[in-house]
C-alpha cells in the first residue's frame, strides 16, 4: 500500500491538531521547496531520512522494442534518492 499526499495531510492534521487547510499548505509548501531546489540542480538532504539528488544521464544508444529500430536517447536529468543509514536500518528491522 502506498502513502498518498492526502494521507500525509490527514496524518499531520491528526497528529498536530492543525486544521486540514493549514496541514495541506504545509505539505504543499514543503513539496514546492523540494521541487524548486531540485530544479535548480541542488541536492535536498533530510537528516535521518535521505538525500534527493539530480544526476545527469548522458546520451546513449537505445532500441524501439516493437520495431527493433536503433535510436539515440538524448541526455537528460533524473532525480535519485539515497536513504540514510538510519532509515535503511528501520526499514530492514524485524
Amino acid at each position: 500500500m502506498e502513502l498518498t499526499k492526502i494521507q500525509i495531510v490527514e496524518s499531520i492534521h491528526n497528529q498536530t491538531g492543525l486544521p486540514k487547510n493549514k496541514s495541506t499548505d504545509i505539505v504543499e509548501t514543503l513539496l514546492e521547496i523540494i521541487k524548486s531546489t531540485l530544479a535548480s540542480g541542488e541536492d535536498v538532504i533530510i537528516s535521518n531520512f535521505g538525500r534527493f539528488c539530480v544526476k545527469e544521464k548522458r546520451e546513449r544508444k537505445g532500441r524501439n522494442p516493437p520495431t527493433e529500430d536503433d535510436l539515440m536517447l538524448e541526455s537528460r536529468k533524473v532525480v535519485t534518492f539515497k536513504c540514510s543509514g538510519k532509515l535503511r536500518d528501520r526499514v530492514n528491522s524485524k
